[in-house]
This record gives C-alpha cells, structure tokens and sequence, in this order.
C-alpha cells in the first residue's frame, strides 16, 4: 500500500543533510511551508543552498532561516524589500551568497530541470551582467543568453490538501512556484492542511500529482 503522509516533521526533514540544495516554495509569505522551514532550524542544518522568489520577510520564515546561519548560498530574484534586513544583514556582512535572476528565468529554469531538459536560451538578461561568461545566440534577429536548469535535492512546498498518494490541491495564488519545485527536487517534502482520504480530491484540481510528492505531511496551521 502506498502511503506517503507521515505525521512526523522531524522525521522526514531529517532525511536532509547539511549542504543540501533545497527549492522552497512560496512568493513572499503566501505559500511558504513556514512550519517546514521551522523544523530545518530545529534540527540546526547548515550550509544549505535555498531556491526561493525572494530572500525573506521580518523574522519569519525563510528570513529565520537565514538568521539562524543555516544558508550558504540563496538564489532568487527579489533579495530586497521594504522588509528584507535580515537578508540585508547577513549579505552585508559576507555571511551568504546571491545568484540573481529574473524571475522568469527563475521559473523557466525551474521548469527546464522538472521536464529533463537541459540549458535554454532566453532573452531576458541578454547585453546585463547577469549574462556575463554564458553563451550567447542571435536567434531571426533576437539575442538571448544560455541558462542552465535547476534542480534541487529537496523541495518544501506548501498545499491545502493532499492523500496518501502524495497528490496536491492549493489554496488559490499560494500556488505559485510549489508545482514546477516538486517536479525539479529529488525528494519533493509537502506540507498540507489537511490529509484526506484517497478519491475525496477531484482529480481535475489536482495540480501536482503524487508522482512528484515523496511525503506529506499535515500541518494544522497551514492554510
């Protein structure tokens, strides 16, 4: 029988070892697996290298986990708002280290890994410095820079629903990236708000099939 929930945190985050690359999900706050990233800092891993849109918010979440000196390495494309200071801080100080990119790009990439493709071409980024020392191709008259995949040994993201199965239904626009992570992790771990029984999901708003999902885990604050 199949059946990827679990009602430990602790024991399925601690499939996750120090240096580990890991896709969170979330824009901003909305969507972000709070209570996942909560259990990293419990369990006190380091030098991780985190994919996220942003690079935090407050004290809360992923900014906590940059706080706690857990990150090594962010890759994102919105590293600085009204209330990034903690990511602020920590750059500043030589404590952690940036890749910008776009966030189309960031998606695209995502999305590449998640479908077995390899480098793309896009224009976006063409003639900055964020495509200094890549490849570069005019295409019927377009330029465009080459970008890698990328992938992730982890995925923490963040659902409404899920079963057994590992299958996924989110809350409106707390999608956002947690589809195409669970696709380019290794090891996709999701927090939900409610574990239901196999079949109670409609299969046409199921958005990530369990195909993708390694462990499920259900979160009572999660919304």
């Amino acid at each position: 029988m199949i059946d990827k929930s679990s009602a430990s945190l602790t024991e399925v985050l601690s499939k996750i070892k120090d240096g580990s690359t890991i896709m969170i999900g979330g824009f901003g706050t909305a969507g972000q697996p709070t209570e996942l990233i909560d259990g990293l800092i419990e369990l006190g891993k380091k030098e991780l290298v985190i994919i996220n849109n942003n690079a935090g918010n407050g004290d809360y979440g992923l900014a906590k986990l940059i706080k706690a000196d857990a990150v090594r390495k962010i890759i994102c494309s919105f590293p600085r708002q009204s209330d990034s200071y903690i990511f602020d801080e920590a750059y500043r100080a030589g404590k952690i280290e940036l890749e910008l990119v776009p966030q189309g790009n960031l998606a695209c990439r995502i999305q590449a890994a998640g479908m077995g493709l390899g480098p793309i071409y896009t224009p976006t980024g063409f003639g900055t410095l964020l495509a200094e020392g890549k490849p570069t191709l005019n295409y019927e008259g377009k330029d465009y820079v080459l970008e890698n995949p990328l992938r992730a040994d982890f995925a923490l993201i963040k659902a409404q629903q899920g079963d057994r199965w590992g299958n996924l239904v989110y809350r409106k626009a707390a999608r956002n990236f947690g589809p195409i992570m669970a696709m380019a992790a290794d090891c996709t771990i999701a927090q939900v708000s409610e574990v239901v029984e196999l079949g109670a999901l409609d299969p046409e708003h199921i958005i990530t099939p369990g195909i993708f999902v390694q462990h499920v885990v259900a979160v009572k604050s999660a919304q």
